[in-house]
């Protein structure tokens, strides 16, 4: 993140931003959400307060004087008003849906803890007796074996080796969609794709013999000839001759879905991935094999996560029965 072209953030903001960018080795997407939450916090106190000017457009509230006072007088019952605020419903208090009042408060409270823990600048943590907004409870939709290799059946046209590998990807390994488009063909080797997750981190996933022959189909006609220098090493290739983007990868499984006769409003890359984390889950893999192969760490679990030895890992890509199939045994099925 360009830390230089933001001019409106107050210096113990950036100081916090470019913590976790350098020291923590968040990634773009991160430190952008943190920046974006706490900037509407600030700018909310500012206005609750009447500090200022009546009629001054929210996103015109100037945050560049917030300093270490302003902070310690902030109470934790401004940032429950805080919780469901919205600047473009001002007058609703339930405008944010729970996910997003969930992933607000993390920011708060991770700037809390910075200000605390890291830098010794309050001695009280407010946000210790903050609770975290309820969220409904829901089973993640996925797809069934059958619907997936329906899915995979749909994959034609000129891009049909490119896409059907794609989904093989997300079907067979759980990448996310960021993860996905990052690949370059050096993370590609002989059993395994090495992924870039989270927070930068880095991990091995295994796939079985079936998601092999979709990478080694689709890279005989990857043409990298149009490529530029930027994009020379990127995977998978857009018709702009670029490295495909998150919503191009989105638009096509749309279409390949709606190919497929399957509801595209129910399914997504994201919906993909729980797809390969139930298959897996349904023919034996052990749980916390599944939260490496899906690279689900984060502060709050890290401590209970065991290291899972390579084997439990192929275990995993060969549990899967989708990424076991090859092309000609689909076929037949839909035949």
């Amino acid at each position: 993140m360009n830390f230089e072209q933001i001019t409106d953030a107050p210096e113990l903001l950036m100081e916090f931003l470019e913590y976790h960018s350098t020291v923590r080795g968040h990634s773009d997407l991160t430190i952008s959400g943190y920046y974006m939450d706490l900037k509407i916090l600030l700018r909310f106190i500012k206005r609750r307060r009447g500090l200022v000017p009546i009629g001054t457009p929210f996103n015109e509230i100037d945050i560049t004087d917030v300093d270490l006072d302003f902070i310690k007088s902030i109470k934790i019952e401004d940032l429950y008003r805080y919780q469901s605020f919205s600047p473009e419903m001002i007058n609703s208090l339930n405008s944010l849906s729970a996910a997003s009042r969930c992933r607000r408060t993390s920011s708060v409270k991770s700037f809390y803890n910075y200000l605390c823990n890291k830098r010794h600048l309050l001695e009280t943590n407010i946000c210790q007796e903050l609770d975290m907004p309820k969220r409904q409870g829901s089973l993640p939709r996925y797809l069934e074996e059958t619907e997936c290799e329906q899915l995979l059946n749909a994959c034609e046209g000129p891009f049909a080796e490119r896409n059907y590998c794609i989904l093989m990807l997300f079907m067979s390994c759980g990448l996310r969609v960021s993860e996905l488009v990052a690949l370059n063909t050096t993370d590609i080797f002989e059993d395994h794709v090495r992924v870039l997750g989270k927070g930068n981190k880095e991990r091995i996933v295994y796939f079985a013999e079936g998601c092999r022959e979709a990478v080694d189909d689709y890279l005989l006609v990857r043409n990298e000839d149009k490529l530029s220098t930027a994009d020379r090493n990127a995977l998978f290739i857009s018709r702009n001759n670029r490295r495909i983007t998150v919503r191009a990868v989105e638009k096509m499984v749309d279409k390949v879905l709606l190919e497929a006769g399957l509801d595209a409003q129910h399914f997504s890359p994201h919906k993909l991935r729980h797809t390969a984390a139930t298959l897996m889950l349904k023919n034996g893999v052990d749980t916390r094999a599944l939260q490496e192969v899906l690279g689900h760490s984060n502060l709050n679990t890290t401590q209970i996560y065991t290291h899972i030895d390579n084997q439990s890992l192929h275990e995993a890509a060969r549990a899967n029965p989708i990424g076991r199939k090859k092309k000609e045994e689909i076929e037949k099925q839909e035949k």
